[in-house]
């Protein structure tokens, strides 16, 4: 995709896009799946939450078991993100859903609240399993496999608080130093990453925007069709006609209905999730700087004799191998980030619109099924009403 625009080339037919080659995603290489069900709500006293129940199985050695069924609270995700960025922090890490309550809910814990966040908690594990590095983290695997008591355990087993908040300290000290003299490629990323966020924030507003507006024109739609069926109980010549319109209407609002289904289960997720994606890779690049800016800050040490040179230089020796990683994994990911964003993208865009193509072929024959059969009754009446030739 072209960092100045969003219209990559097409491919000439949805099926050539369907027959492109898998990146890392092919069945029979696979050996971990992984489904998130069965949400399940708990009051306590103190607090009211969800918990999904996630299934495992696996053929990899290192589980000690081919299957594994947990329940997890949204929660015990935070944890795993924040430990899988804590151990990979230049890899881009699948985003979570809002904490919050999503835009346009009107409870909470309503229905299609907890399916909406269901299917981005399953999405959510299973981008981290097709992951080649993410999926053989050992959080993972305990998030994963341990019983409830077993990964409260293990959580404590983390950093301590003071621990943490040394690193975060020295971290926002890095970040407001900055970085001297950022490598081109990531100059060119961080570019990327600016124009796409706000292209696929617009797209979101846009996408969001236009499914209100087909929920109220398909509410009101849906009124017409009783009106006509209620007109024609007053209008005796017009009975069929008038029933014929209501039927037609009731078809269109059932095919709307469905493209609407189609809309809110295909396209809005997928923009959302790159809204969110879009967000955590501006986080990977400021973790990127912050190893960069502190193996800048021991290099201008060194240069000024701020402290011991031997020991400076075997810390820049080590900082300059981090930051060699860091940069290394960051590329790697980038392009397998862009691949996956490509076809997502694109597979969304195509599927929807070859569900407004079939809505507005439906609806159209419809309406000319109808008006073809008022065309032939016009002409039984006429031909009825011409006075028989001698």
């Amino acid at each position: 995709m072209d960092m100045n625009s969003f219209s990559p080339m097409m491919p000439t037919s949805p099926l050539s896009m369907i027959n492109q080659v898998k990146f890392e995603d092919e069945p029979d290489l696979k050996d971990l799946f992984i489904t998130v069900d069965e949400p399940e709500s708990h009051v306590t006293t103190i607090e009211t939450f969800i918990t999904y129940r996630i299934i495992t199985k696996t053929s990899r050695g290192e589980f000690d078991s081919s299957e594994f069924e947990v329940r997890r609270r949204y929660q015990d995700f935070l944890w795993l993100k924040g430990k899988l960025e804590e151990a990979h922090p230049t890899l881009i890490i699948p985003p979570l859903p809002e904490k919050f309550i999503v835009k346009g809910m009107v409870e909470r814990f309503n229905d299609d609240f907890i399916e909406t966040r269901r299917k981005a908690l399953h999405k959510f594990l299973n981008r981290i399993a097709d992951h080649p590095t993410l999926t053989f983290n050992e959080d993972f695997k305990v998030f994963l496999t341990a019983q409830a008591w077993e990964l409260s355990s293990h959580k404590k087993q983390g950093p301590g608080l003071l621990s943490r908040m040394g690193q975060t300290v020295r971290a926002v000290a890095l970040s407001m130093r900055g970085v001297k003299s950022r490598p081109e490629e990531f100059m060119e990323m961080n570019n990327f990453i600016e124009v796409f966020s706000q292209k696929i924030n617009l797209i979101d507003k846009i996408s969001q925007r236009i499914y209100k507006e087909e929920r109220e024109y398909s509410d009101e739609m849906k009124e017409y069709g009783p009106i006509h069926v209620l007109w024609s109980a007053s209008e005796e010549d017009l009975v069929d006609t008038l029933k014929g319109i209501a039927s037609c209407i009731d078809k269109c609002c059932k095919a709307t209905e469905k493209r609407m289904s189609g809309l809110s289960e295909a396209l809005l997720p997928v923009v959302h999730e790159y809204v969110l994606y879009s967000e955590m890779l501006m986080g990977v690049m400021k973790r990127r700087d912050q190893i960069q800016a502190e193996l800048d800050s021991k290099v201008e040490a060194l240069t000024y004799k701020k402290a011991d040179t031997d020991l400076l230089t075997e810390e820049i020796g080590k900082l300059e191998d981090k930051v060699e990683c860091a940069n290394n994994a960051l590329k790697a990911d980038w392009e397998r980030w862009r691949h996956n964003m490509q076809n997502d993208i694109k597979s969304a865009f195509m599927d929807m619109a070859e569900e407004n193509i079939h809505y507005y072929e439906q609806c159209l024959a419809t309406w000319e099924s109808f008006l073809a059969s008022q065309t032939d009754l016009h002409m039984e009446e006429t031909s009825e009403d011409k006075p028989e030739s001698h």
